[in-house]
């Protein structure tokens, strides 16, 4: 098991928190930290909202995969995903396959308020953002849970505290 969990992927919904964990829980662990939709935008010079308008939702989709395949091959990672990576079945085999994967739980109403001000997200543009919210989580929940090795929510909680639990099960696993 020790092998193939040297890396250490987030999957969860936007606003979980996963971009800031992910980076104090790397400085932690001292592996480096990669954002796969930062790293989208890097390749493309361009922001996310121009690459859907672009492509689509398929084209982006594509652009994720690819970059989620590259970087999760890196050795002893920890790798921050994009909220909708889970729904392409092969993102989800190779997360699994890669490392160990850690769900960021939020309620509905957490990620409101962490998102409220948030310009950046594609899919809340021009949209009702709690209706779009409460469709991804009836859409992806389960397919979090599914693949994930370990369930942490995030809700009210510091960054440092949902690191601590984190690092606290890696211990008790033998997995630091």
């Amino acid at each position: 098991m020790k092998d193939r969990r040297k890396n250490i992927f987030l999957v969860g919904p936007m606003g979980a928190g996963k971009t800031s964990v992910g980076r104090y829980l790397a400085k932690q662990l001292n592996k480096d930290f990669y954002d796969s939709d930062e790293e989208i935008e890097k390749k493309m010079g361009v922001s996310l909202t121009w690459i859907f308008d672009l492509e689509g939702m398929a084209g982006f989709r594509l652009r994720e995969m690819k970059v989620i395949d590259e970087l999760s091959a890196l050795p002893d990672i920890v790798l921050s995903t994009g909220g909708g990576c889970v729904e392409t079945p092969e993102v989800r085999e190779i997360l699994r396959q890669r490392g160990l994967v850690i769900y960021m739980e939020v309620s509905l109403k957490t990620q409101l308020d962490r998102l409220k001000r948030d310009k950046k997200r594609p899919l809340l543009q021009g949209n009702n953002p709690q209706e779009v919210l409460e469709r991804l989580w009836e859409e992806r929940e389960p397919i979090y849970e599914g693949i994930a090795d370990l369930t942490v929510l995030t809700d009210s909680r510091s960054v440092r505290d949902v690191c601590e639990d984190i690092l606290a099960w890696l211990e008790k696993h033998g997995l630091r």
